[in-house]
């Protein structure tokens, strides 16, 4: 007979949902932290940049970004609802925070930092944490991973964006 935390049934009750709501402030904060960095250099600094003709109207940002946020914190409460082994749980969750960390150090450094070249390298490191979020998270919770794949799709779009604006502005 497995043990309990081998099985496949999740955490219920008011705990489990005290999480979800812990990790969508997390996501919405990291949010917020990146648009303390953004908000600031919009004008004049971006809004002067040579910018592609396909780049997104401003107000897609936010709402694309607050659903995202919303999507990767119940993905993450998946994952750590999911009474699996301990292992690939941890193993999830440090990579999404990792993901987390640098999707906060990207506004930072492309917006705060003034500088789309280290925006690009920072980008860069998040798909490859991204992709790794994702295939940790598919171990553990086939919704969760897939949960992800929309975000892959944008910070794919957005690093596109991104070495387009370098190259521009070079």
């Amino acid at each position: 007979m497995a043990a309990p935390h081998q099985t496949g049934e999740t955490r219920t009750g008011f705990q489990a949902y005290a999480v979800l709501a812990v990790f969508v402030i997390l996501c919405l904060g990291v949010g917020y932290l990146g648009s303390a960095a953004t908000t600031p250099n919009l004008e004049p600094w971006y809004a002067g940049l040579n910018k592609p003709a396909w780049t997104p109207p401003a107000i897609a940002f936010p709402i694309v970004w607050t659903t995202l946020y919303v999507m990767m914190a119940v993905a993450a409460w998946l994952v750590w609802r999911k009474k699996a082994p301990v292992y690939p749980r941890r193993t999830a969750l440090v990579a999404f925070f990792v993901q987390l960390a640098l999707n906060t150090a990207w506004s930072w450094a492309f917006f705060a930092a003034q500088s789309p070249g280290l925006g690009l390298i920072v980008i860069g490191l998040l798909l490859a944490a991204l992709l790794w979020t994702i295939v940790a998270f598919l171990r553990v919770s086939r919704p969760a991973g897939w949960l992800l794949v929309p975000y892959l799709a944008w910070a794919g779009f957005a690093t596109v964006l991104n070495a387009a604006i370098f190259a521009m502005n070079a």
